[in-house]
């Protein structure tokens, strides 16, 4: 296809987007001003973790281990479980329940357990060590992470986390994860975001990799020793849920198009978060929600999902046709400097801006923190200078990310040893050298905090479906830290989910399942029909124009910044927009065999709905906190306000059935160990 072809192909396909999104402004117009907030759901009963045990906070890990049932050897061959998601929550608890004796199935819908998306981290993973003897503890990694969640996660699951951090690094070393280290050997740190001490390990500036490729090998261990038996190119499609425990799932094979059901003990999800709902985000364009709202469509609480992190540091978007992001690694943000100039009117390189004319606001807004302040903090303010005119780059959205001094200081040999391939990585998509020039950056959605709701044994509120990872909300509250990803996957795959699932699997061995079931039957059933279904629509929009327009809304109305009136806005778009699609979608190709089409169409019909419900939950969340930042509830000085009168909860998500409202269920917030406080990193 010539030039010529593809951009008049390109400006058809444009104007058919913003025709379609013209019409859906219309014709909500009168809708806007109806949209009650109050009316928009239904109020259920409070719920509560039960798990945790009533101990002191520190031995509460320890007693529930011990108050645990436990599967003797012999009994666990008899029990099988399945693991959908191969990231390092999936990999890691396929192979450590494999080599427990379990029966393992795992899926995952890439070619590869070591594509899943948890290979994309870059910065690093926290842990409790306190090599750097800078005054680190459990107890401190445990009250970084509750601030940095400004007070809206519960205690007791992260109290565990940093118990737990301490074992995972031990775990990966004697994996052969090469760590950095330093001259004498030891295992390095580095500062990430909303911390005061080094307790970040890392592997140059590809962490997530190193991570998953260990966990892999671990994996890759027990598929050969039998207890571990893999489907690669299958996708999730519907939850088995029989007498109301989880037990088994329905599956597409990508390749051959076969509509497959499996069925186990017990269910775990793994499968990663939902930032992709924005359409452009650095998640892999592959990353979806299906697994897990499909889990919640059949009974399982959603817990807090308009929390969603936007990190301060991606590469800007560069033009209307892109389809994904790219992150630079908050540890970028140990050496380098942000900043931009002092007055917006200053168009000159960079390099000729005198030090006296440049703002570097981080550290002068927060001085205690500087540039490593939470990524909440650092994305309103890069976008507050920049909607104050002072931003650069094209269209004025990008600050810059300055390396200058940290050459001058450490030489750049130095920076290279450290940050060689990130550097590398963005001279590749700019075709700018920051070595020499300063990178610039801009906030873009990162990472979900809100996911499926769990208890302390990271069971969900069905029976028998555990939850792992960033598919559950169990730890960061309204903002992670960063490099508490990788630890909270890890943590939940190694250490805790082996822990906690044999208490539920003590009581087995459970009655068969097989295909005949009516519940079985039942879920195929609805695979099909819903596949038919979009299949047969034939409309004359394709899914992207579609996914692309639920993503401007979302950004618009429920990114960084959301209010009473931009949400209720949102909610009546994205209800035409889910009529439309139901209607109007176009899906080349059939059922059969490889169809990519057919793929996009399911995870974004499903985006639609969860962009719904992350608009009601924003919507009826009336305060800020951390990632969630209602512009009516701010600081004097522009910071978030909560209020913890009101909102001091989980909310928990019930699915109210097709064309009904959603139940909200409460779980108080009951905070015995750190005091609750406005945060402040100044």
């Amino acid at each position: 296809m010539s030039d010529k072809q593809h951009e008049s192909l390109r400006d058809r396909v444009l104007g058919s987007v913003r025709h379609a999104a013209d019409s859906v402004k219309d014709s909500v117009g009168d809708l806007v001003n109806s949209v009650d907030a109050d009316a928009l759901f239904d109020h259920g009963d409070d719920i509560a973790d039960t798990k945790a045990p009533k101990v002191d906070i520190a031995q509460r890990w320890d007693e529930r281990k011990f108050s645990a049932k436990l599967v003797n050897p012999a009994n666990r061959r008899k029990l099988s479980v399945i693991i959908v998601g191969t990231g390092l929550a999936g990999a890691s608890a396929a192979a450590t329940l494999g080599e427990a004796g379990y029966k393992v199935t795992s899926f995952c819908y890439q070619d590869s357990p070591r594509r899943a998306h948890s290979i994309a981290a870059q910065g690093g993973i926290n842990a409790a060590k306190n090599y750097r003897n800078d005054g680190d503890s459990v107890y401190r990694l445990f009250y970084d992470t509750v601030k940095g969640g400004d007070f809206r996660s519960r205690e007791s699951n992260v109290y565990r986390l940093a118990q737990v951090s301490t074992n995972i690094i031990d775990q990966c070393v004697a994996q052969g994860v090469p760590f950095a280290r330093e001259y004498g050997g030891l295992l390095d740190n580095r500062s990430f975001g909303g911390v005061q001490v080094s307790r970040t390990f890392y592997a140059r500036g590809q962490t997530g990799q190193q991570l998953l490729l260990g966990a892999y090998q671990a994996l890759e261990r027990q598929i050969a020793a039998g207890t571990v038996t893999m489907h690669t190119r299958h996708e999730m499609l519907e939850l088995i849920v029989v007498d109301g425990k989880a037990r088994g799932v329905v599956v597409r094979d990508m390749v051959t198009g076969d509509i497959e059901s499996h069925t186990a003990d017990v269910v775990v999800l793994a499968s990663g978060g939902y930032g992709n709902v924005f359409y452009l985000s650095t998640n892999a364009m592959g990353c979806n929600v299906t697994a897990t709202w499909r889990a919640h469509r059949k009974g399982a609480y959603f817990g807090n999902p308009c929390y969603t992190q936007i990190h301060p540091t991606c590469i800007p978007v560069s033009g209307d046709y892109q389809s994904k992001l790219t992150l630079m690694s908050e540890s970028l943000r140990n050496d380098g400097r942000i900043w931009v100039p002092k007055s917006g009117e200053d168009k000159r390189d960079p390099r000729e801006i005198p030090e006296d004319e440049r703002d570097y606001y981080l550290e002068r807004i927060y001085p205690a923190f500087g540039n490593l302040v939470p990524r909440d903090i650092a994305s309103r303010a890069a976008k507050n200078v920049c909607d104050e005119g002072r931003g650069v780059g094209p269209g004025g959205l990008g600050v810059y990310l300055d390396f200058a001094d940290a050459i001058e200081r450490l030489g750049r040999k130095s920076v290279e040893a450290k940050y060689g391939n990130l550097f590398d990585m963005y001279a590749q998509i700019t075709g700018e050298n920051p070595y020499e020039t300063p990178m610039r950056i801009y906030p873009a959605v990162h990472y979900t905090m809100g996911g499926l709701w769990v208890d302390y044994d990271l069971q969900s509120s069905i029976p028998g479906l555990f939850v792992t990872g960033e598919a559950n909300f169990s730890d960061h509250g309204a903002n992670r830290l960063g490099a508490s990803a990788l630890m909270q996957g890890l943590a939940d795959g190694y250490f805790v989910l082996p822990n906690t699932i044999n208490d539920y699997l003590a009581a087995g061995p459970f009655a068969k399942v097989d295909e005949s079931h009516p519940a079985v039957a039942e879920a195929v059933g609805a695979v099909k029909g819903r596949i038919d279904k979009l299949l047969s629509i034939k409309g004359s929009r394709t899914v992207d124009s579609f996914h692309k327009e639920l993503g401007h809304i979302m950004w618009d109305y429920c990114g960084m910044e959301r209010t009473e009136e931009g949400l209720r806005k949102a909610i009546s778009r994205i209800r035409e927009l889910k009529s439309e699609f139901w209607s109007d979608v176009r899906v080349l190709g059939t059922g059969e065999g490889v169809n990519q089409a057919l793929e996009r169409a399911g995870r974004v019909a499903d985006f639609i709905e969860l962009g719904e419900l992350m608009c009601i939950d924003a919507l009826h969340r009336r305060e800020s906190c951390g990632g969630h930042f209602r512009a009516e509830s701010q600081t004097e000085d522009g910071e978030a306000l909560r209020h913890d009168d009101e909102y001091a909860y989980v909310a928990a998500w019930e699915f109210g059935g097709e064309d009904r409202k959603p139940v909200l269920h409460k779980e108080p917030l009951v905070y015995e160990y750190v005091e609750m406080k406005q945060r402040s990193y100044k």
